[in-house]
């Protein structure tokens, strides 16, 4: 853990030297799950900074500790590809403002992580790089996805070779590899941590989040990236102490609400017997816990994904070959037809399919179907969650993901469509009203696969939805027992 490393680098029983150089044997050793997509080997130079710190006293709070981003960050010298040929050349000139706060607290940026391409996806499997593998299996040589679209980063901490990392998560890029990979993952509140730098999918739904061992460890991390920035309009100044988590959490003053229409069609049995474990546990630990009702559920994921595709058609407008990004290299008639190959060769289907419907949606004879409907549901999807709120509910429990993770063969049997609109499903709300969420593993399945659960709590309250999460991992141990 993190506090416990801290210790080992301040009493001198370990070297930030020695730490970042076994960082990078442990990586080479499982080069294999294909978590990272580029290792940075030239950051012996910031080990030996942090060496001499700790030497002197002057260390800062991450000093020396080694944490992976996710490849859709900008990361001064360092490629930043978003898993896809069309950046496969990119190199940013700065860091995201994420990047550059972790450096400022000391942490040693030690790679880039594996993603689907441009955060398209649910399993990391549609990325340039190769399909991230899951650390965990079911059985001997079958391989099973690590989710996505943070994959990477997430499969990073679970095999150890990293303690925590950055990704994304738009509809559940962070919370749903982290429930496949038994870590915990942890979507903050949208605006609480700058967007600066982090390359844009959907911009009302993106939220830079972290992947650690234990629900300590992200605080630990979150506690040096909150902040207003002046390169983001959209982060804010919220005053959050994250020093307030060390206070004790009292469960029996917390109403908890149980969304029935979570408990949908392809929920699996493992998953609801979790899910009603967790509820158990709970009300006989004094806290509150009653059924509660989220009418627009049903409609929330087909209100993301026009969303999604509406956001994403304006966003990646941008990457026409002109200015910047692959450009064809065949001879061109005209710039519409460089435009339409450059795009053609450089983006892969998934990323095309959703540019497609982005701009189907968007047609004028469509905008008001589609776009604006989507617009005013999900202003009844949030009103859900505020309603509950203001009823004094402190937090909604749900499954994270609606089954373990499958198989890298039979995920990839389906449609990206199909996978993201099944995957997502009980993730995607917390995007669209802003809300913080996290998961945290909590037991493994029959075939020993990781099984997760979700918390939702009011925009904002973040650190009292880590209270709340932190107080149920210590009474499942699951970190302690299994990882």
């Amino acid at each position: 853990m993190i506090s416990l490393l801290k210790k080992q680098l301040k009493d001198r029983t370990l070297s930030a030297v020695d730490l970042y150089a076994k960082t990078l044997s442990d990586i080479e050793k499982k080069s294999d799950l294909n978590a990272f997509v580029q290792v940075i080997r030239d950051a012996d130079q910031r080990a030996a900074e942090s060496h001499r710190r700790l030497q002197n006293g002057t260390q800062r709070p991450l000093e020396g500790i080694p944490i992976a981003v996710k490849d859709n960050f900008c990361t001064k010298g360092v490629p930043t590809t978003c898993a896809s040929k069309m950046l496969q050349n990119f190199v940013p000139v700065y860091d995201a403002t994420v990047v550059e706060r972790l450096k400022a607290a000391g942490a040693i940026i030690i790679g880039k992580t594996n993603l689907d391409e441009f955060a398209m996806g649910s399993g990391t499997v549609d990325s340039i790089f190769g399909p991230t593998k899951n650390v965990w299996r079911s059985k001997p040589n079958q391989w099973h996805i690590a989710g996505g679209s943070s994959g990477g980063s997430c499969v990073a901490v679970a095999s150890g070779m990293c303690l925590a990392a950055l990704g994304s998560d738009t509809g559940g890029s962070i919370r749903n590899p982290a429930s496949y990979c038994g870590v915990v993952g942890y979507k903050p509140s949208y605006g609480l941590l700058s967007r600066h730098g982090l390359i844009p999918l959907v911009n009302s739904m993106d939220v830079p989040s972290l992947v650690a061992k234990t629900v300590e460890d992200v605080v630990s991390v979150l506690s040096v990236l909150i902040g207003p920035d002046a390169n983001d309009s959209t982060c804010v100044n919220t005053n959050l102490d994250t020093n307030s988590f060390q206070t004790n959490f009292l469960i029996d003053k917390c109403r908890i609400g149980i969304p029935e229409e979570y408990n949908c069609e392809d929920l699996s049995n493992e998953v609801k017997e979790t899910w009603d474990y967790i509820a158990n546990l709970i009300d006989d630990s004094k806290g509150t816990v009653k059924k509660v009702s989220m009418p627009h559920t049903s409609v929330s994921i087909a209100t993301y994904s026009v969303l999604n595709a509406c956001e994403v058609a304006s966003n990646m407008s941008r990457y026409t070959g002109l200015f910047y990004g692959y450009r064809s290299t065949n001879d061109h008639k005209s710039f519409e037809s460089l435009i339409s190959a450059s795009r053609m060769e450089a983006l892969g289907e998934v990323v095309r399919s959703r540019i497609l419907s982005g701009n189907f949606f968007l047609l004028r004879s469509n905008y008001e179907k589609y776009f604006m409907q989507s617009l005013k549901v999900r202003r009844l999807i949030s009103d859900d969650f505020k309603n509950l709120w203001k009823s004094n509910y402190d937090f909604l429990v749900t499954p994270t993901t609606l089954t373990t993770a499958p198989l890298l063969s039979e995920f990839k049997s389906l449609d990206n469509r199909t996978q993201c609109a099944t995957q997502d499903y009980c993730t995607q709300p917390a995007n669209m009203t802003g809300c913080p969420a996290i998961t945290i593993p909590v037991k493994l399945s029959s075939n020993k696969m990781p099984i997760s659960i979700q918390i939702m709590a009011s925009n904002f309250d973040d650190i009292r939805l880590l209270q709340f999460a932190h107080w149920l991992e210590k009474k499942l141990q699951f970190s302690q027992v299994h990882l």
